[in-house]
């Protein structure tokens, strides 16, 4: 594996444990905020982004590569409303498909077809990820201001169960 594409691996292994981090801060936001469905999917979201480190990590190890973990940034833990934490997540989710795509363009510079192979899935995944996050925040956004919307919103949201993508 060249080393261009081992270290840019290894920083997504990185940020993708980093978004684990960001997703579960969120959810103890949502906990915060007595909202308790939005916070289990952040809570499902985190795990979710958990198992996509471990993909990166073992497909290095599989190829051979002790990987080297980089620092994990402190995510934020307050918002100011749960429209605002969608928009910040939403956001994240459009950063991890342009990192995706730059370790795609990494693999096809190097000819790494293994490391093309693994990331087909990231793309998929991101396009999912990109449509969940930014129609929940579209929905967020038309229930604003509507307690009871909300609510009816949080009690959809709690029914998710670890890889499930309702809404």
């Amino acid at each position: 594996m060249h080393d261009d594409m081992r270290t840019a691996i290894e920083a997504q292994v990185g940020h993708e444990f980093g978004a684990a981090h960001v997703y579960l801060s969120m959810s103890g936001f949502f906990d915060g905020q007595n909202l308790p469905g939005f916070a289990q999917w952040m809570r499902a979201q985190s795990e979710e982004e958990i198992e996509h480190a471990m993909k990166l990590f073992d497909f290095l190890v599989d190829r051979g590569v002790a990987p080297e973990l980089p620092a994990i940034p402190k995510p934020p833990h307050t918002f100011a409303s749960p429209v605002e934490a969608f928009a910040a997540a939403f956001e994240h989710e459009c950063g991890v498909t342009r990192q995706i795509h730059a370790l795609y363009e990494i693999a096809l510079e190097h000819k790494d077809y293994s490391a093309q192979m693994m990331l087909q899935w990231f793309i998929t995944e991101q396009l999912e990820e990109e449509k969940l996050t930014g129609g929940l925040l579209e929905r967020l956004k038309m229930v604003e201001g509507s307690r009871s919307a909300l609510l009816i919103l949080d009690a959809e949201l709690g029914a998710r169960q670890g890889g499930e993508h309702p809404a």
